[in-house]
């Protein structure tokens, strides 16, 4: 339930008004659609734990929502969405999976402010007509350098980020072909669609902003078996493991333009 302060009960108006304010305001929303590894998890918390740290201090309240088993929500009552990754992928085409692409095309279409990171990225691509699929390389994973392209000179997230950026990245599957209008803001020698906007307010990223080292480290180690089959280096991978302040900042920046423009 929301309330305004004009409208608020009688034994509300005695609260201070950051609180009135606080409550009146409309949430941004983190829908939750995987879950890390279990012992991951126990010991530092899950995607929307790292992402609700990375939205960092509000004035709106943050919420979480899990659509593998529970309604979405009104567009009319969120400020925002934040979609997670997830260990499924995009193309088993699940049935939550769908109806929230569903979801995000219409949210798209009301100019909801969306940030998708990885499987979230993926998605709201393949909702609004982009092309998902395994990666043809392979897996991506660890601390890597990613490049702003032109068009991110004049985006509000990306405007200010450095020219080139380190990122964590986790990810077999990606965007193989972007949806029509979508603008590409930044992009690497393996993935050539790390991030894009569609429209003024919806935006995809492949890497991970609210990977930290250790969750970063742990991933690598998980996957390690994998990774030596495939060719891989894993002491080289864990010492190229690197600070991703840069990238780390699109949460909060998506957070503040979400929480300013509905609120």
């Amino acid at each position: 339930m929301r309330f305004s302060v004009d409208s608020a009960p009688t034994f509300l108006h005695d609260w201070p008004s950051f609180l009135l304010s606080y409550i009146s305001m409309k949430p941004i929303v983190i829908l939750k659609v995987g879950d890390t590894f279990a012992d991951l998890a126990q010991q530092s918390g899950d995607f929307e734990n790292w992402i609700e740290k990375g939205l960092g201090k509000l004035n709106a309240p943050v919420t979480v929502i899990d659509p593998r088993i529970a309604p979405l929500p009104s567009y009319e009552e969120i400020a925002g969405a934040v979609i997670t990754g997830s260990h499924a992928m995009v193309t088993d085409r699940a049935v939550w999976s769908e109806a929230l692409a569903v979801w995000l095309r219409a949210a798209v279409e009301k100019e909801v402010p969306v940030l998708g990171i990885c499987y979230g990225h993926q998605l709201l691509a393949h909702a609004l007509g982009g092309q998902v699929d395994y990666h043809p390389n392979g897996i991506e994973i660890g601390s890597v350098h990613v490049n702003k392209t032109a068009a991110a000179t004049d985006d509000p997230l990306f405007h200010d980020m450095p020219a080139e950026f380190m990122a964590h990245v986790v990810h077999s599957q990606s965007v193989r072909a972007l949806p029509p209008n979508a603008v590409l803001l930044a992009k690497n020698g393996f993935e050539q669609h790390h991030a894009y906007r569609i429209g003024q307010n919806a935006w995809g990223v492949q890497f991970h902003p609210e990977f930290d080292h250790h969750a970063m480290g742990t991933y690598i180690e998980k996957l390690s078996d994998h990774l030596k089959e495939k060719g891989a280096d894993i002491t080289t991978l864990q010492s190229q493991l690197a600070y991703t302040q840069a990238a780390s900042g699109i949460l909060h920046k998506f957070a503040k333009l979400a929480e300013n423009r509905i609120n």
